[in-house]
């Protein structure tokens, strides 16, 4: 009886097409359009922070529109360069040993956070100093309007039936097409919840309630924080990728986790240090 009914609460798996529409031979798939959705909702949020002076140190946004609006390329770049050459080193680093082409087969894989997490940093700074921007308020800008990208990639994420969750008893379980006949874990909307949405509103809290711009860093400091904490909570319901399973022979480690964990750190670094060179400039 209680299998019956475990059964019949299990959630099924919404079976949309990967693929949005299609143009002749051109397919346009839902995972590229996250991307772009979550490049433009930025863009748009980041203008509107542009457009609220008060927001910042004296009263003066540190960059224009023009310069956002110029970054859009140089971040889209970074993002895809970062994120593909981040999945080959810490998820698929031996198989591109065997076979170097694998790295420019995005569709072979896919994208890492934390590696596009690092082309845009590199981006970010390189983009800084050529425009005589503060590197932290550049930092802040781009880090307030993240989660939205985050919550339009694990959406899509879900949609194309990867990065599903552990296995799993509860009534919101799914069956995943490629997951095996076994209820798992919706890990993906998990994380588009916290990474994408309560992150988000943490940040808005921040930059609308206390003016958290004016302390360069603060933001940036949080977002990063808030990332690597989110992350590592969701990874106890992620099912580890194949080809590297569960750590140092544990059956909970994973490459999420020691990747994610010290975030936190460094995240709690760059807030203190942001608070600590606001109170030395009031002093």
């Amino acid at each position: 009886m209680y299998e019956a009914l475990h059964l019949l609460a299990i959630l099924p798996f919404p079976n949309i097409d990967p693929v949005a529409f299609s143009i002749g031979p051109l397919a346009v798939h839902w995972y590229g359009l996250a991307y772009v959705a979550g490049i433009m909702a930025g863009w748009f949020y980041a203008r509107k922070l542009i457009d609220r002076p008060t927001l910042w140190k004296g009263d003066t946004a540190p960059m224009t529109k023009t310069h956002l609006d110029d970054f859009l390329v140089w971040i889209a770049v970074g993002i895809v360069v970062g994120g593909r050459t981040g999945y080959v080193l810490f998820y698929d680093f031996a198989p591109m040993l065997e076979d170097p082409i694998r790295i420019i087969q995005i569709w072979n894989g896919g994208m890492s956070f934390h590696g596009g997490l690092m082309g845009a940093i590199v981006a970010m700074i390189l983009f800084a100093r050529k425009n005589d921007i503060p590197v932290w308020s550049m930092f802040d800008i781009i880090a307030a309007v993240v989660p939205l990208g985050l919550f339009f990639g694990r959406i899509a994420n879900f949609i194309n039936g990867e990065l599903w969750g552990r296995l799993s008893s509860a009534p919101w379980a799914i069956v995943f097409p490629t997951g095996g006949p076994f209820a798992r874990h919706p890990s993906q909307l998990y994380e588009a919840g916290l990474e994408g949405i309560v992150l988000l509103l943490v940040l808005a809290a921040l930059i609308f309630g206390i003016k958290a711009l004016k302390t360069p860093g603060l933001v940036a400091g949080v977002f990063v924080m808030g990332y690597g904490f989110s992350r590592t909570l969701v990874e106890f319901f992620r099912e580890p990728d194949a080809q590297l399973g569960y750590l140092l022979g544990t059956n909970w480690l994973t490459m999420g986790m020691v990747l994610s964990t010290p975030m936190v750190l460094i995240g709690l670094w760059a807030a203190l240090r942001a608070l600590a060179a606001s109170r030395a400039a009031e002093a």
